[in-house]
């Protein structure tokens, strides 16, 4: 069964779902929308894992450590193991943040290292990258461009929230990456110009549940089944139909994470 859309970036395995968890993820099912729950630590990464192992069809996972979680040690056969379950589509969330972990030399330095070893892991297993970045772009991009022959020829990731410029976006995409946009589009019109820079080939639909609900949610648990505001709001931007909005972002998703 194909799905009519694919939140790429949300997090149900959060406490924030320990009430209604199974109830929010056939919400989306149910509606035809298919998620990858993303890891941001060893638990969370495990968890993540756990919820796409239980769902047969539309559930998936990553496993990486978020660059503000630095505090915590990225143990490479750890995150290698959990990575090679048979539902586990990308290693990350895994970048950098220079706007929560405030710059520092010691903490800089810890957050490349992990990012290093987490772009090693994609390599190794032939996986894409889930990115965050925040503040940082010079930096990673830099990385990136050291690292480039250990990234995919094809499809090599997600910048996910994506935040930065269009001097930044062309980089990313002269790199091979793709794009994931969120609630944030729906009443932050910065974006527009950004979003008709990317090709739409580029670009995917996240939520970042349980954080930045669409316009209509505002203030609200968001969820992915509100990840068709996204794709509604997209359509407006790029004036596209909203079915041709959604045939692409899913196209793009399912190419770019190997999703069946």
């Amino acid at each position: 069964m194909k799905p009519r859309l694919i939140d790429v970036h949300t997090h149900t395995q959060f406490a924030e779902f320990d009430i209604d968890r199974d109830a929010v993820i056939c919400r989306a099912l149910d509606a035809g929308i298919w998620m990858i729950n993303v890891g941001t630590d060893r638990r969370m990464s495990e968890s993540a894992i756990g919820l796409a192992s239980k769902y047969e069809i539309g559930v998936f996972a990553t496993a990486g450590l978020h660059p503000t979680e630095i505090h915590k040690k990225f143990d490479y056969d750890f995150y290698k193991k959990l990575a090679e379950a048979p539902k586990v589509v990308a290693i990350g969330e895994c970048g950098l943040d220079y706007y929560r972990v405030a710059k520092h030399k010691t903490r800089n330095l810890k957050q490349k290292k992990a990012f290093e070893a987490q772009i090693e892991l994609a390599h190794k297993l032939k996986k894409p990258l889930m990115i965050h970045c925040r503040e940082a772009f010079t930096d990673l991009i830099k990385m990136l461009q050291v690292s480039r022959s250990k990234l995919r020829d094809n499809n090599p990731g997600v910048c996910h929230f994506f935040s930065g410029s269009i001097e930044d976006a062309q980089k990313l995409m002269d790199l091979g990456f793709s794009f994931s946009f969120g609630g944030v589009i729906t009443f932050a019109r910065e974006y527009e110009k950004l979003i008709k820079f990317i090709s739409l080939d580029r670009i995917l639909l996240e939520t970042d549940a349980p954080y930045v609900a669409p316009a209509l949610y505002r203030g609200k648990r968001n969820e992915p089944l509100y990840v068709e505001e996204i794709a509604k709001k997209l359509a407006k931007i790029l004036d596209k139909d909203f079915e041709e909005i959604a045939e692409a972002t899913t196209k793009n998703a399912i190419r770019i994470f190997g999703l069946a």
